[in-house]
Order: structure tokens, then C-alpha cells, then sequence
């Protein structure tokens, strides 16, 4: 079952792009954490969906978001794929898919590895999720509004 909204986000640390591994409970208490599960690097809607958070990146950050992508791809592939397409926010690799099966992110069709996105607020609570395999524009968008929604709440519920 996917985590809901209101349920506290399952703690995790992950090898990331930047060479250190990303622990959400470090994160938490300073930023609201974006955390985008998508299926695979360089295909055509992964490659959308992470553009679009890349253009919506410096709206993030001055709500007070860190941004993390999530698929079971490498780190090497992982930083391509930033190069590639100019990506700034952290990259993090899921070997084995424990991060998405903790998440609750299911397969779509049982073949291609879910597509959801979490907002967590700075005391680790879920407070938006959106799952949509074929929405890959709407994961970016929607989160925006749920970060900007909290950070003027100061972290309340939005």
C-alpha cells in the first residue's frame, strides 16, 4: 500500500549523485523534502518529468524544497543523465527497488517501475502524494504548489 498523506515518510539513506549517501531524517527539520520515484534514466517520459522539475527547481529551493529523484538505476547512470539534461537537484540510486517497495510505489501494468511523488514536511510527514505513470508534467507541478502552500503555512498542514 502506497504511503498516505498524513502517515510519517519511512526513513531511508541512499548512494546519491553527489558522493555521499542522502538520509531523509538528516534532511528533515530544515527543508521540505520533494521525492520523485520515476521508472528510468533517459527514457521518454522520465526524461520529462525530471526537466520539468529542473525547470521548477529554483522555485523549489526558494520554498524551501530539496528535490530528490529516485530510481533503481546506478549512480553512473544517474549522473549522466544529470549531464545530460542539466539536472540540478539530487539524484539517488534504489538498487533492488527496498526504498520503492517501503514507499508503497507498485509497478504499472507489473512491468515498468511505479512513477509517484511524495511531499514531506520538515517533521517527516506526507502531506501531498501523486501517482501518475502517464502525468509526468503534473508530478513537478503540483508538488510546486504543495511546497509553496507549506512554506507559507510555516509547515503546517496545507
Amino acid at each position: 500500500m502506497t504511503v498516505a498523506v498524513g502517515q510519517r515518510a519511512p526513513d531511508f539513506t541512499l548512494p546519491s549523485t553527489t558522493g555521499a549517501d542522502v538520509t531523509l531524517s538528516a534532511l528533515l527539520g530544515r527543508r521540505t523534502v520533494v521525492l520523485f520515484f520515476y521508472p528510468q534514466d533517459d527514457t521518454p517520459g522520465c526524461t520529462v518529468e525530471a526537466c520539468t522539475f529542473r525547470d521548477l527547481h529554483d522555485a523549489f529551493v526558494a520554498a524551501g524544497a530539496e528535490v530528490i529523484g529516485v530510481s533503481s538505476d546506478s549512480i553512473a547512470s544517474h549522473q549522466q543523465f544529470a549531464r545530460n539534461h542539466g539536472l540540478p537537484m539530487t539524484l539517488v540510486s534504489d538498487v533492488g527497488g527496498s526504498v520503492r517497495a517501503l514507499y508503497g510505489v507498485r509497478a504499472t501494468l507489473g512491468l515498468l517501475p511505479g512513477r509517484a511523488t511524495f511531499v514531506i514536511d520538515k517533521a517527516g510527514i506526507v502531506r501531498h502524494v501523486f501517482v501518475s505513470q502517464f502525468r509526468v508534467r503534473q508530478h513537478g507541478r503540483d508538488a510546486l504548489e504543495v511546497v509553496k502552500r507549506l512554506e507559507a503555512a510555516g509547515s503546517a498542514t496545507p
